[in-house]
């Protein structure tokens, strides 16, 4: 859902990044509340995570892929779905200036959509659920999955807005190409989103928000983020994802090679040339670890003063 230069009109660029700015000075200010100093590792680990899984594409029906948005996973691991939007929008960032993915000028959109509304939908959705499930902890993953679910659509419909209302497609067209494509991968999202935290109740309480237990340890998730991003991702479906099947098909494909800014980067398209896969799964770890620092940083910045 990576909405790439030349799909959305300046207009429509400029009012996504305006929204997607004051959003995320509130997160920054709104987050404290979430980290502390048993806390400040997670949003890294999180960050880390995302960015990893996101490098793995899975196929859907009719040769199109997806891949975990994981704005809903971020928000319950950290607690807060202002933290959330801090995680989501750190990986889109660096997914845009070092690899190429998403467009520069259509960053504010991405974050808008799937850093903040993505996000929201997901945590309110889940709080709804659980209360309507009785609260219990044991219930969290399927409401976690079933709201992780529907936010990938919810998703999906306002970039097909935004995409109509740049001029880029009819509404007619976009909102249900969008839409029925993103059903499908908002079942891989909830799969993942709830197996993943299944995993997390069971195996490692301590990286979920609310468990007294200490930190247990760096050594697992790491090994896990970097296994996603260095082994994983080189089995990742080569078929294009959700946005860019539907732009094939209604024929604005060609918009994104008319209007593309790349950062000058050796990681573009999450490779180096001349190394093949070695150069993706390069690729693939060094976002994971500059994602984690950078978050790191952030938890730091954020964390309550008398933390």
């Amino acid at each position: 859902m990576h909405i790439p230069d030349g799909f959305v009109s300046v207009p429509v660029a400029g009012a996504t990044s305006l929204a997607s700015v004051a959003a995320l000075f509130i997160a920054f200010g709104r987050s404290q509340e979430a980290f502390g100093i048993r806390r400040a590792p997670i949003l890294g680990l999180t960050t880390a995570f995302i960015f990893a899984a996101q490098m793995v594409n899975f196929p859907v029906a009719g040769g199109t892929s997806g891949h975990l948005l994981g704005g809903t996973l971020a928000a319950i691991v950290l607690g807060s779905p202002w933290a959330g939007t801090l995680c989501i929008a750190t990986v889109l960032i660096i997914q845009a200036v070092l690899f190429a993915d998403g467009g520069i000028t259509a960053l504010g959109a991405n974050i808008l959509n799937m850093g903040v509304i993505g996000v929201w939908v997901g945590w309110v959705l889940t709080e709804t659920l659980q209360r309507l499930f009785g609260g219990s902890k044991g219930r969290l993953p399927l409401a976690a999955g079933i709201a992780a679910g529907v936010s990938v659509v919810v998703a999906a419909v306002a970039a097909a807005i935004e995409l109509a209302l740049s001029g880029t497609a009819s509404v007619a067209i976009v909102l249900p190409a969008m839409t029925g494509v993103h059903i499908l991968i908002g079942i891989g999202e909830g799969l993942i989103t709830g197996g993943v935290l299944t995993y997390l109740a069971t195996a490692r309480p301590d990286l979920l928000p609310g468990e007294q237990q200490e930190f247990r340890g760096w050594s697992v998730p790491i090994v896990t983020i970097f296994l996603i991003a260095g082994v994983l991702s080189l089995f990742a479906s080569a078929w294009p994802d959700g946005l860019e099947k539907v732009a094939e098909n209604t024929g604005f494909i060609d918009l994104a090679e008319k209007v593309r800014i790349i950062v000058p980067t050796p990681l573009a398209d999450y490779g180096i040339e001349g190394l093949g896969p070695i150069g993706t799964s390069i690729a693939g770890l060094v976002g994971s670890a500059v994602c984690f620092a950078v978050a790191f940083a952030i938890a730091k910045v954020v964390k309550p003063k008398n933390a």
